[in-house]
C-alpha cells in the first residue's frame, strides 16, 4: 500500500458525515468535517439550532443539511439516516455527539431524571449506531463511527452528574464492544473523551445553577482551571480537530479506543 500525501489523508471529499448535536461541540465537529470536504447532515432537537448551524456552514460554500431529531426516538433516528442517504447518497461517518447533562444530586434525582439522561446519552448512541451501521454494511465501503464520551467515563468531575457519568461509562463500554462487532465490515468505532469545554450548553448550565451562600463562584472557576495543566478550558474546535483525525485516513489503524482531550485535567 502506497503512502498517502498529507492532503489526501485529510481529504473527505465524496464522504458523508452525520453529526448529532448542532451547537457547541457538534458545531465544532461539523465545521471541521465540512471544511475537509464532507457532505454533513447535522441533527438536533431544536429547529433553531439546526437552522443556525446549517446557515453558518453553508455560507462558507460547504455542503450541509439539517434534520430535527430526538436521538432517543427510534423513528426519528430512522428518518434522520434516511434523510442523509436521500440528500447525499450514503453515510460514511457517524458522530454520536448529542447529549444532556442536568446537574442533580442522586438524593434529589427522580427515576424520570435518570432515565431521560440515559435515553439521550446512551440509547441515542445505540439507535444511531444501529441504523447507520446497517446502512454502512449495505454500502459495503466500511465507515467511521465516533462516539463523544467524557472524561467522566474515566473519573467523576463533580457531584450531581451520577446519571451522566453512568451514561458515559456505558457509551465507552458500548464503543469497545461494537468496535469488535463491526471490524469485519471495515467500520472503525472510536471515542473522544472531552474535558471541560466552553459551549452554549455549559454556559447556560452555569448561569442556571444557584450559588450556595458563602461560595465565591469566580474562585471556584479559578480552582478548576488551576487543576488543568494547560490552564484553560477547551473549545469546540479542540474536539472538532480530533474528530477530523478519527474521521480521516490519519486514524486508519485505530478502532475500539478512546482519545482524551482535556488539557491534561485527568493528570490532577
Amino acid at each position: 500500500m502506497g503512502i498517502l500525501a498529507n492532503r489526501q489523508l485529510l481529504d473527505l471529499n465524496g464522504k458523508t458525515a452525520l453529526v448529532t448535536g448542532a451547537v457547541g461541540i457538534g458545531f465544532g465537529i461539523a465545521y471541521r468535517l465540512a471544511e475537509a470536504g464532507a457532505h454533513v447532515l447535522v441533527g438536533s432537537r431544536s429547529r433553531d439550532e439546526v437552522d443556525k448551524t446549517v446557515t453558518d456552514l453553508t455560507s462558507k460554500g460547504w455542503s450541509v443539511k439539517g434534520a430535527v431529531v430526538d436521538v432517543s426516538n427510534e423513528e426519528d433516528v430512522k428518518r434522520m439516516v434516511n434523510d442523509a442517504v436521500s440528500h447525499f447518497g450514503a453515510v460514511d461517518v457517524l458522530v454520536n455527539n448529542a447529549g444532556i447533562y442536568p446537574s442533580i444530586p442522586v438524593h434529589q434525582m427522580t427515576l424520570d431524571d435518570f432515565e431521560k439522561v440515559l435515553a439521550v446519552n446512551l440509547t441515542g448512541v445505540f439507535l444511531c449506531t444501529k441504523y447507520v451501521s446497517d446502512q454502512m454494511i449495505k454500502q459495503g465501503k466500511g465507515g467511521k463511527i465516533i462516539n463523544i464520551t467524557s472524561i467522566d467515563a474515566l473519573h467523576p468531575s463533580s457531584i450531581g452528574l451520577a446519571h451522566y457519568d453512568a451514561s458515559k461509562h456505558g457509551v465507552w463500554g458500548f464503543t469497545k464492544n461494537v468496535a469488535l462487532e463491526l471490524a469485519p465490515h471495515k467500520i472503525w468505532v472510536n471515542a473522544i473523551a472531552p474535558g471541560g469545554v466552553i459551549t452554549p450548553g455549559v454556559e447556560k448550565l452555569q448561569k442556571s445553577m444557584p450559588t450556595p451562600q458563602g461560595v465565591d463562584m469566580q474562585k471556584m472557576i479559578e480552582t478548576f482551571l488551576n487543576k488543568i495543566p494547560m490552564h484553560r478550558m477547551g473549545n469546540p474546535d479542540d474536539i472538532g480537530k480530533v474528530a477530523l483525525f478519527l474521521a480521516s485516513d490519519l486514524s486508519s489503524y485505530m478502532t475500539g479506543t478512546q482519545i482524551v482531550v482535556d488539557g491534561g485535567a485527568l493528570l490532577s
